[in-house]
């Protein structure tokens, strides 16, 4: 979680979205670089949710933390954004399927310039990071952003930015 969120580097005034919150140890970590910055963390899970508003009390009291029981489509995340970034750990979408809605709805909901942190850790499979990586990275380019991959001690990050 702290290498991701070390590759989203949040700064003080951020507006970001963590897609796929879980139990909002993520959350906890953002909001701890956050002042004036803010964080939307929305997850499908009721459970996930619930557990990520426990852990995250004082930073939704301090009005750094939103989150929402929600799927990442345009029906469930409304008109939340501009961001000007997005991060997702662990989450599967972007290289499952096409995701060509979840991706026009990013390039919506991020400010020029924003960027896109898909995120995940190897698993026991050898190689097949390697592959998701590709196939994340070609998703998002034939989407019409720019991507770069950094892989350190077993972690991979796609970072994608909607080109001009």
């Amino acid at each position: 979680m702290r290498w991701s969120v070390d590759q989203v580097n949040p700064a003080a005034t951020d507006r970001i979205m963590e897609i796929g919150c879980g139990g909002g140890t993520a959350a906890a970590l953002v909001c701890a670089r956050l002042v004036s910055g803010s964080l939307v963390a929305i997850d499908r899970s009721a459970t996930a949710v619930k557990k990520t508003l426990t852990r995250n009390e004082e930073c939704v009291a301090a009005g750094r933390l939103t989150v929402i029981q929600a799927p990442f489509t345009a029906a469930g995340v409304g008109d939340l954004g501009p961001f000007d970034k997005i991060f997702s750990i662990n989450v599967n979408l972007f290289w499952t399927s096409p995701a060509v809605e979840e991706l026009a709805l990013l390039r919506r909901l991020l400010v020029p310039g924003g960027t896109m942190f898909a995120c995940w850790g190897r698993g026991p499979t050898p190689g097949r990071s390697d592959e998701i990586a590709r196939r994340t990275a070609s998703r998002f380019a034939e989407s019409g952003f720019e991507t770069t991959v950094t892989s350190a001690d077993g972690l991979q990050c796609v970072a994608a930015s909607p080109e001009p």
